[in-house]
């Protein structure tokens, strides 16, 4: 049993940066709301953060766009293998694919007039190859019919757009990326909800994502959902900014403000799979049921705990002092203090 628990602890740990969630009760002044009411509710949890320098990207990249071998994460190339500093490059000095990385505004910056914080937001801004980020311009984003440009492997494309509602010229990331982009889109309208209505571009009509935008956003959200990556990634700018994406943390919030459920309140707990069960008082048990971290927080030294599974098998049983303490269990059914909890 302890070399079973210690398993547990090590596995915990491991993960603890992947499945890291956000703090107890960030998101507590939405919950409840839907449409327009949630939007304006989290622009006032989301839009107080620390606001960077243009020069600070390059270093922020380090921590927020890594890949596992140190390269650059590049968001429209998968054929470069930047190093971060070496092959950094500005506005120009790129002739071709592979020339180096430059600071991309994924929400173009000419669309809100190049003003701050918006400029440096790290939720929006992504490492990307200079010379594919040029062909990309500002066009909007969207999904590309009639091809006029290709990056390397067909990764990203420009051209005519397919998509229902728009006609004009669009950029198409990779299927891989979408997502992660639609979350960014999201974002940026929500944490400056107040200032959208003066700015300007073919996805945005009366302070708000134009009706052709959300119905190509949600898509791409729902079809390419929160992955490891975005969960890093936000914990890292966390840590530089200290604010979140909504987005990222609770999966299918766009959902309840855009979506089929904008006029349903928002059970906020239940888009985040945490949990918090209830107990005699002596500690607290807060459950990620999509991720399976559990930690435990005691009040007082010598604290008995004990886990189940639905069998009646002791997965985890201990004397635990005051604090905070990780665990990590598998998918199934638990028994943890009165309550049946199914990690998914």
């Amino acid at each position: 049993m302890k070399q079973r628990l210690l398993l547990i602890i090590s596995v915990a740990l491991a993960l603890q940066s992947v499945y890291a969630q956000a703090p107890d009760g960030y998101y507590s002044n939405a919950d409840g709301k839907c449409g327009q009411t949630l939007r304006s509710a989290l622009e006032s949890i989301i839009s107080k953060h620390t606001e960077r320098s243009y020069a600070n990207l390059w270093e922020d990249f380090k921590s927020t766009d890594a890949k596992s071998n140190g390269k650059v994460c590049d968001i429209y190339s998968n054929s470069t293998n930047y190093t971060f500093g070496t092959d950094q490059i500005g506005g120009s000095g790129y002739n071709s694919e592979g020339d180096g990385y430059n600071r991309e505004h994924s929400f173009p910056n000419s669309w809100f007039n190049k003003e701050y914080p918006m400029y440096t937001d790290l939720y929006h801004m992504y490492p990307a190859d200079g010379y594919v980020n040029n062909r990309r311009s500002n066009y909007p984003f969207g999904e590309v019919g009639t091809v006029t440009y290709t990056s390397n492997n067909k990764f990203s494309k420009l051209g005519k757009a397919s998509n229902a509602g728009y006609t004009g010229t669009v950029f198409e990331p990779a299927d891989e990326y979408k997502g992660d982009l639609a979350r960014s889109y999201f974002y940026m309208v929500t944490c400056y909800d107040s200032k959208v209505s003066t700015w300007s571009s073919d996805m945005l009509s009366n302070g708000d994502l134009s009706n052709w935008a959300v119905s190509l956003l949600l898509k791409w959200s729902e079809n390419d959902p929160v992955s490891n990556k975005e969960r890093n990634r936000i914990e890292a700018v966390y840590k530089i900014q200290g604010n979140r994406n909504p987005f990222i943390d609770c999966p299918g919030l766009e959902e309840y403000i855009w979506g089929s459920k904008k006029t349903t309140g928002v059970n906020i707990n239940t888009l985040t799979g945490i949990i918090n069960v209830p107990t005699d008082g002596s500690l607290r048990y807060h459950i990620s049921t999509t991720s399976g971290e559990l930690k435990v927080e005691a009040y007082n030294d010598h604290t008995p705990i004990a886990i189940y599974d639905i069998a009646g098998r002791v997965i985890v049983k201990a004397s635990i002092n005051r604090g905070e303490h990780d665990y990590q269990l598998e998918k199934g059914l638990y028994i943890v203090g009165k309550e049946k909890i199914m990690i998914k």
